[in-house]
C-alpha cells in the first residue's frame, strides 16, 4: 500500500515538472509562425522567452517563503493552471505585447513548480524511496525539455500553431484537476518546531555559507552543462572535422547519458545514502575527463558518440545526489524558500556560459570549450565539500534535517 501511495505521489509530481519543462521548449519552434503573423525580430522573440525564465527564477525564492508558510499543494495546483493558462492564452494573441505578457504570466506559474515539488516530496515520500522520487522528478523535467520541441512541430504542421498552443496549454489545465482531484495524498514537509529560539530567519537561513554554495554547486555545474549542449557541436566540427549530422549525433548521446544518469543517481542514493559527497566527485571527476579525452583525442566518431554518452551519463548521475544533500542541509519547515533560491542557479547558470562561450569560438579558440566545462564541473565539487562541511558545523544554526 505504501508503494502504492508513493507512486502516486511521484507521478502527480512529476507530471508538474514535466510541464514546467515542456513549455519553456514549446515556444522556439513557434518563433517562425509569431515572426511572420506579429512582424517581428527574432531578438523580439527571444525575448519573451528570456522574460519566461527570468521572471521563473525571480519569483521562485517568494514562492518558497509562502509554500512553507501556507503549505505546497494549493501552490502547485494554482501554479499549474498559471503556467498552462498563460500557454493556451498565446493561441489568441493578436500582437506580440500579448506574446509576451502570457510568457511572463506562464513563467510566474513555472516558478511554483520547484518550492512545491521539493516539499511536497520530502513530505510524502518514504525515506527509503526519496532518492528515487527526486530522481523521477529531475527525469520528468529532463523528457519535457526533449518531447517539447517535436511534438510543438508535428503539431503545427497538422493543425497550425495557435491550435498547437491551446491544445498544449488545455492538456495542462486537466492535469492541474487531476492533481487536485488527487491532492489530498500529498502531505506537507515537517514544519519548524514552535519553540525556535535559536531558529534562521528565512532570509538570513538563505545568505548562510551552506546555500551560498549550493547555490554555487548548482550555477556552476548548469554552467558546465549549458556550455557543453550550446557548443558541443561546433567544438567538433571546427576541432576535429566531425561532420555536422555526426557531432548532432555526440550532443544528443550527451543528453541522452545525462538523462538516464538521473535515475542511476536516484539507485545510488536510495542504497548508498551515506556517500553521497564522495559518489558526486567521482561521477564528476569522470565526466570531466571524459569532456577532455573527447577534446584531445580525434577517435573515430562512434567512439566520440560514446564517449559524449558516457560524460553526460556520468553527469547526469549528479542530479540526484546533489539535491539529497541540500535536503539534508534544510531545518524543518524551509524546504519551500531553499529549493526556491537554490534551484534559481540553474537558470542563473545556464544562462551565463553561452554567450562568453561563443565568443571564444569567435576568437579562434574553440579547443577551450570543454577545457573550461570540465574546470566548472571541478570548482563546483569545491563548493560542495564546503556546503557539505558547513552545514555540518552548523553555520549558521544550520544542521542535517535528518
Amino acid at each position: 500500500m505504501a508503494l502504492r501511495h508513493s507512486t502516486r505521489v511521484n507521478w502527480l509530481i512529476a507530471t508538474g515538472h514535466f510541464l514546467a519543462h515542456f513549455y519553456v521548449l514549446c515556444l522556439p519552434p513557434l518563433f517562425i509562425a509569431w515572426q511572420a503573423a506579429f512582424h517581428v525580430s527574432f531578438a523580439e522573440l527571444g525575448l519573451a522567452l528570456a522574460l519566461m525564465s527570468a521572471t521563473t527564477a525571480v519569483l521562485q525564492t517568494p514562492v518558497g517563503f509562502l509554500v512553507d508558510r501556507h503549505g505546497a499543494r494549493a501552490f502547485l495546483v494554482g501554479g499549474v493552471v498559471l503556467m498552462s493558462a498563460g500557454i493556451a492564452a498565446m493561441g489568441f494573441a493578436t500582437s506580440y505585447w500579448q506574446i509576451v505578457l502570457f510568457a511572463v504570466l506562464s513563467g510566474a506559474g513555472n516558478s511554483v513548480i520547484h518550492p512545491a515539488d521539493y516539499a511536497i516530496l520530502s513530505g510524502s515520500v518514504e525515506k527509503e524511496r526519496i532518492g528515487r522520487a527526486f530522481a523521477l522528478h529531475t527525469f520528468a523535467g529532463n523528457v519535457g525539455f526533449s518531447a517539447a520541441p517535436p511534438t510543438m512541430a508535428l503539431l503545427m504542421v497538422t493543425v497550425g500553431w495557435r491550435t498547437s498552443v491551446i491544445a498544449v496549454g488545455l492538456i495542462g489545465v486537466l492535469a492541474a484537476g487531476a492533481i487536485l482531484a488527487q491532492s489530498g495524498i500529498l502531505k506537507g514537509q515537517a514544519r519548524k518546531p514552535a519553540h525556535a529560539e535559536a531558529a534562521v530567519s528565512g532570509r538570513k537561513l538563505l545568505v548562510s555559507a551552506p546555500m551560498l554554495l549550493f547555490f554555487g554547486f548548482y550555477a556552476l555545474g548548469a554552467m558546465a552543462g549549458s556550455g557543453v549542449q550550446a557548443w558541443l557541436i561546433t567544438v567538433l566540427h571546427r576541432v576535429h572535422g566531425v561532420g555536422l549530422a555526426d557531432a548532432s549525433s555526440a550532443l544528443t548521446g550527451f543528453t541522452v547519458g545525462a538523462t538516464v544518469g538521473v535515475l542511476l543517481g536516484g539507485y545510488f542514493v536510495d542504497n548508498f545514502s551515506g556517500r553521497l559527497l564522495s559518489f558526486t566527485v567521482v561521477v564528476s571527476v569522470a565526466s570531466a575527463l571524459l569532456l577532455l579525452l573527447v577534446n584531445a583525442l580525434g577517435m573515430p566518431v562512434v567512439l566520440v558518440i560514446g564517449t559524449t554518452f558516457a560524460a553526460g551519463l556520468a553527469l547526469g548521475c549528479t542530479r540526484t545526489p546533489r539535491d539529497m544533500m541540500l535536503r539534508e542541509a534544510v531545518p524543518p519547515g524551509e524546504m519551500g524558500k531553499v529549493f526556491g533560491f537554490v534551484s534559481a542557479g540553474l537558470p542563473l547558470g545556464s544562462a551565463l556560459t553561452p554567450v562568453p562561450f561563443g565568443f571564444l569560438i569567435d576568437r579562434g579558440h574553440p579547443e577551450l570549450i570543454l577545457v573550461l566545462a570540465a574546470a566548472l564541473l571541478v570548482l563546483s565539487l569545491v563548493c560542495v565539500a564546503a556546503a557539505r562541511g558547513a552545514a555540518r558545523r552548523g553555520a549558521p544554526a544550520v544542521a542535517p534535517a535528518e
